[in-house]
């Protein structure tokens, strides 16, 4: 997923009214998940941050909407091409709002359980942490990234 996509549609015919390029308008959107598993030896949890070289930042798994895509879905698919995990989504998180290149971007996210599988380093994603909550939100390059980990928490920590 790019943070940034200012890519502009194709002209029309020459002579053409459109035949300028315009930039794409409306709201990017974007699924992920704060992927979760059990500490070894059963004590607390660890948070799952996938590097993106890119950007060089730690986040969640996320990604754009394909056409026609739902959200969980989408959320569900990213996790799996990013950090080579299955899951098990549960609690809908809130979603992030901010701005990329002046258009608005939303992210939806939901907490999920990894299932098995096994990361493998692609273009998209060369690393993949598993942390204490702690350290996780330490290691988050966007600060608006921590209300999802802090939801995910109070979710676990629930009766």
């Amino acid at each position: 997923m790019s943070p940034t996509d200012s890519r502009a549609e194709p002209p029309g015919p020459p002579g053409h009214a459109s035949a300028k390029p315009r930039t794409r308008t409306g709201t990017i959107r974007a699924a992920g998940c704060v992927l979760w598993r059990r500490a070894p030896g059963g004590d607390g949890v660890e948070i799952c941050l996938v590097h993106r070289p890119r950007y060089d930042d730690w986040s969640f798994p996320k990604g754009k909407l394909k056409r026609g895509e739902e959200p969980l879905a989408a959320a569900v698919r990213e996790v799996l091409e990013e950090t080579g995990h299955h899951c098990t989504p549960g609690t809908r998180l809130p979603t992030a709002r901010y701005l990329v290149d002046g258009r608005p971007k939303e992210v939806a996210y939901w907490a999920a359980e990894a299932a098995d599988g096994a990361f493998e380093a692609n273009d998209e994603v060369d690393r993949l942490l598993w942390l204490t909550p702690g350290a996780a939100r330490a290691r988050l390059t966007q600060p608006r990234d921590v209300q999802q980990l802090t939801a995910l928490l109070d979710t676990l920590a629930a009766p």
